[in-house]
């Protein structure tokens, strides 16, 4: 099994579910018991600052959406660029962090880019293989510009550049012209 960790899942433009329409989710883990996600373009009508007394009594200096992760219920969680207070590294330069602790210090430091959670999308063993397997999803993989750009945005840049890369996977770059006119 290949591990998809660290690569942006694109929804297929057929895809209807309405929990995953146009969705783009960046692949937290992924290994043969299954998958975990959260969709990084849909945000909620909350921010931070709304739902933070609810999470601590300390301070919230963070500004910013909060984004409804996917389908499956869970708690707070942190995508950032922070390594010091980090649980995981996604890909490079992407960070993730669940523990109290650690997003209590991502609000009061306020350095970086910051994406808040709350839910995620989770997949049983074999099962976004499958989803894949029957074109339910593109994936490419994710860095850290993809993963902090804006909601509006995000599901067609992303579905174009994962096209793109599907048909040039069989490209020899070598033999791609300087100038297309010439072709």
């Amino acid at each position: 099994m290949n591990s998809l960790q660290g690569h942006l899942l694109i929804a297929a433009p057929h895809l209807n579910d309405p929990n995953f329409f146009k969705s783009v989710v960046l692949l937290v883990q992924h290994n043969e018991q299954g998958a975990l996600g959260v969709i990084l373009n849909r945000p909620t009508e909350s921010t931070i600052e709304d739902v933070w007394p609810q999470v601590s009594q300390s301070a919230c200096n963070a500004e910013g959406q909060l984004y409804q992760g996917g389908p499956c219920p869970g708690p707070l969680m942190v995508v950032h660029t922070d390594p010091s207070v980090s649980e995981l590294e996604v890909c490079q330069g992407v960070f993730f962090s669940t523990d109290k602790a650690s997003i209590e210090q991502l609000v009061s430091k306020t350095a970086g880019p910051l994406k808040f959670v709350v839910d995620y999308a989770g997949w049983s063993a074999g099962q976004l293989e499958d989803e894949i397997d029957r074109g339910g999803w593109l994936s490419t993989p994710a860095d850290r510009t993809d993963v902090f750009r804006g909601d509006d945005e995000l599901w067609p840049t992303i579905l174009r550049l994962a096209s793109r890369r599907v048909r040039l996977a069989g490209v020899d770059p070598k033999l791609i012209p300087d100038d297309p006119s010439v072709n």
